[in-house]
């Protein structure tokens, strides 16, 4: 370190000295070597597209890849009741088919497959392939899925591309019987698609990220923070060429990089070091992850504390935050899913629910409602079950 300030020292001299004597006695002194002007440019956001959404949200920022877990596990966990004229249905060929809905994926996998896309990219679509005993059903990937209209503007049917290849599946077949399923969450400006839950917190996931890639180039170049060096000879004139590339050089070997974090330069001859950036502390970053965090979980309705995410006191406890998801934002999706797969493969005899009772997470409320009517001296035996979604005994 001590050689190579010796160095810039001599060669700062022998350019004052050659530059002395090149110059005309009466020249005025030059203006300093650096000035360093630079402004905010305009914010580059993520594309809406599902590709984006895929690679920037889910596999990249770990706020939406948990959500959309949490979301998707949770939702197809939960068990389906059957029901055909008021009578429960527990072996409907129905549930038998989403138990094995295809050679490769199991319920589980399946399902959250389907709510990954609804997720991600606001649609969700399944194929229905074979007839009877030999039906299988099979999720579509959004993005590879084009939505034909018909005269009338509705959609009739669906164009699908892999790779090369690409066939036009309708929602009816030819003999009548439904072959496509479109789940579509509401878009107030699309007739044909939906709204993905992420697109709404676009501007809180590319903040998120930003502030994670500036921390990243914060570790690799520590000892390179944003500013400029200036020199300012007390005769004028600039910096040689030469002292230039040799300056620069000596700055990218010296103190760039992670290794060389918080080593202090040593400034000599005319040279002074003039910050042009905001500290992270000016910048806050760690509040303003936090605060993207939250509104990324809240359009995906997890309640924050079950992220980890400080700053949010909105529920009392953990099992409260708990209920909250499985209430406002898990059951409503899984009953939406069930009520589209009864329509669709059913017809309007069968209905699909989801079973509250199997939720571990719902087993406080459940007991509280069962203490409840069975103080419920006014209500008979079968009215209590009815309450509770069992049918009379028999």
């Amino acid at each position: 370190m001590n050689q190579s300030a010796n160095w810039l020292a001599r060669a700062f001299a022998r350019g004052r000295t050659t530059r002395a004597a090149a110059r005309p006695a009466e020249s005025k002194a030059a203006p300093p070597a650096f000035i360093a002007m630079h402004g905010a440019a305009a914010a580059a956001w993520t594309s809406a597209s599902y590709g984006a959404l895929s690679r920037e949200g889910f596999m990249r920022n770990p706020v939406v890849h948990r959500c959309v877990r949490m979301v998707a596990e949770a939702a197809a966990a939960v068990p389906w009741l059957a029901h055909e004229d008021g009578r429960e249905v527990p072996d409907h060929p129905v549930l038998a088919l989403l138990d094995r809905p295809n050679a490769r994926d199991s319920r589980a996998v399946f399902l959250e497959t389907l709510y990954g896309h609804l997720l991600l990219a606001g649609d969700a679509f399944v194929e229905r392939a074979g007839e009877g005993d030999a039906q299988a059903l099979y999720p579509l990937r959004p993005d590879r899925v084009s939505v034909v209209a018909g005269p009338d503007g509705w959609p009739v049917a669906v164009d699908y591309r892999a790779g090369a290849a690409r066939r036009r599946i309708p929602f009816e077949g030819d003999d009548g019987e439904p072959r496509l399923l479109h789940l579509a969450l509401f878009h107030p400006l699309d007739d044909l698609r939906g709204f993905a839950p992420l697109e709404a917190a676009l501007m809180a996931l590319d903040i998120h990220n930003s502030a994670g890639a500036w921390n990243k180039a914060l570790l690799d170049n520590a000892a390179r923070p944003s500013g400029a060096l200036v020199y300012e000879p007390a005769e004028g004139g600039g910096m040689a060429p030469e002292q230039f590339e040799q300056l620069r050089r000596q700055l990218r070997e010296e103190y760039a990089g992670a290794a060389n974090a918080g080593r202090p330069l040593l400034l000599e001859g005319g040279l002074d070091w003039k910050a042009m950036g905001l500290s992270p502390k000016d910048m806050d970053f760690i509040e303003a992850k936090n605060a993207a965090s939250r509104d990324i979980a809240l359009a995906f309705g997890v309640p924050p504390m079950l992220l980890g995410i400080p700053g949010d006191n909105t529920y009392a406890n953990y099992a409260e935050a708990n209920r909250a998801f499985y209430r406002l934002t898990v059951l409503p999706l899984v009953a939406r899913t069930a009520d589209a797969f009864a329509r669709w493969l059913g017809g309007g005899a069968l209905r699909l629910s989801p079973d509250a009772d199997a939720i571990a997470g719902l087993s406080a409320e459940r007991d509280a409602l069962w203490a409840r009517l069975e103080r419920a001296s006014f209500l008979t035996e079968d009215e209590k079950r009815e309450a509770v979604g069992y049918g009379p005994r028999t």
